[in-house]
């Protein structure tokens, strides 16, 4: 298929690749061309404009930061319904609030367009073998119209419910995954594992109870930060996980209730994003809040993956 990809960040860009290796024609767009060197250089083609990546592809998939961001690239002024839009099917996979989709659809629907919502969870490399797992919301007629080229990208992909279903799944997904990470720096710091340690605190607590998958994944990357190696290119760094967060907040609210959990989360992901930990990725977190409590107790600034943070 002639499939267009409008955002290459890391998740962009590796669905991009797994298109490739499908066989698939891949057509790029990014805001910063720059941004489009990986997936350009693993076979892509760049396409300049919105517009000539919809008038050059059958299938667009959007992976883009927020809700802004999609708003921007499919109701801006030079924005994906500028091109020839009518009979294309349209794949938002970012991670969004979903009254984005709500105005989007119909403005695609009314120039006889299908659109389908459907983020995904998962890492780079789920991505590059095609294991992530969707979460899609539309009517079946879009969803059957999706799901053989959604069946290339992931191990599991399920239509959740309505247009809508699928952007809270994928918050619901992620409010657990994102409290995972303060709670296992606070699980780490609470049987205060030494470096030589780190190891071993890692994978009883993989074989407890909780039995989180992520602990057996990534492992090895969170005991790295542990002994204060770098983690490499942040995917889900805390800036993100912050607005994720304020997007679950904003969807609970706006359904009368409340999440405690999530909001004193946030107060602790807006803590460091404030003194400079903005960019810490998740597997990091662990190691970078450790170190921060470790510092405020010694009062003296810590080290922290080779860069001195200040905590006060």
């Amino acid at each position: 298929m002639k499939i267009g990809i409008a955002g290459t960040g890391r998740m962009g860009t590796a669905i991009a690749q797994r298109l490739l290796e499908m066989g698939h024609q891949v057509r790029v767009w990014n805001r910063t061309a720059d941004n489009a060197h990986e997936a350009r250089e693993s076979g892509a083609e760049w396409t300049p404009t919105l517009g000539e990546l919809v008038n050059d592809s059958e299938v667009v998939i959007t992976f883009l930061f927020d809700n802004a961001a999609v708003e921007r690239v499919y109701l801006g002024s030079d924005a994906l319904l500028t091109g020839s839009v009518e009979g294309r099917l349209f794949i938002d996979m970012s991670t969004v609030t979903p009254g984005t989709h709500a105005r989007i659809a119909p403005a695609l629907a009314s120039r006889n367009a299908g659109f389908i919502e459907c983020p995904v969870s998962g890492s780079i490399s789920t991505a590059r073998s095609g294991a992530l797992v969707g979460f899609a919301g539309r009517e079946a007629r879009e969803f059957a119209l999706a799901q053989p080229l959604l069946g290339q990208l992931c191990r599991r992909v399920e239509r959740v419910g309505p247009l809508g279903a699928g952007a809270r799944m994928k918050l619901a997904a992620n409010l657990l995954l994102v409290v995972f990470w303060q709670a296992l720096g606070e699980s780490l710091l609470l049987v205060d594992a030494s470096a030589s340690d780190a190891a071993r605190a890692v994978d009883l607590l993989a074989d407890s109870n909780i039995g989180a998958a992520i602990l057996r994944t990534r492992g090895p990357e969170i005991v790295a930060a542990m002994n204060g190696g770098a983690s490499g290119a942040a995917a889900f760094d805390v800036d993100t996980m912050r607005k994720d967060l304020r997007y679950m907040a904003e969807e609970a609210d706006a359904g009368g209730s409340s999440l405690p959990l999530a909001n004193r989360t946030l107060e602790c992901f807006d803590r460091a994003s404030r003194e400079g930990g903005g960019d810490v990725d998740g597997v990091a977190y662990p190691a970078y809040w450790i170190a921060r409590q470790k510092a405020a107790a010694e009062d003296k600034p810590p080290a922290c993956h080779g860069v001195l943070m200040s905590w006060r």
